[in-house]
């Protein structure tokens, strides 16, 4: 064989090699890691933003104890809002719960049948006439 032909061979393996990647890259499912709604967070982000500052400000985070199989959350006042349970590893986990908090400020969340490993806290709440959100990683 001479240098031609090696070159050619050579040239049409490599083409092989990132057409299969092409096909394989294309069926693959989608990443968990990116966000479908993007473009809706990206309008809302200075009313996020504004939310987590009357956390800090008003010194409102709340506290978040793991006691048996329950996850419970403490607030400084009253509170009701929503609170999300995200799993990073499976979004077919999350899940969304009203929030409303009992006469002691707390809500309580069962998490016997939650999968272990690391889990996102986003609670997003009103107390008073004010809005907070609050983000935190729990192990359960």
């Amino acid at each position: 064989m001479n240098w031609g032909t090696k070159l050619t061979i050579a040239m049409l393996s490599f083409m092989a090699f990132i057409i299969t990647l092409g096909t394989m890259m294309m069926r693959s499912k989608s990443d968990a890691l990116v966000d479908t709604d993007y473009y809706e967070k990206g309008i809302r982000y200075n009313e996020v933003y504004t939310k987590k500052e009357n956390v800090k400000r008003d010194h409102a985070a709340p506290v978040i104890l793991i006691q048996g199989d329950t996850l419970l959350v403490s607030f400084k006042q009253d509170a009701s809002g929503t609170i999300k349970l995200v799993r990073s590893a499976d979004k077919r986990m999350d899940v969304n719960m009203k929030l409303q908090t009992d006469g002691r400020h707390q809500f309580r969340i069962p998490v016997k049948t939650r999968a272990k490993g690391s889990w996102k806290i986003i609670a997003d709440w009103t107390s008073g006439a004010k809005a907070y959100t609050y983000e935190q990683e729990v192990m359960l």
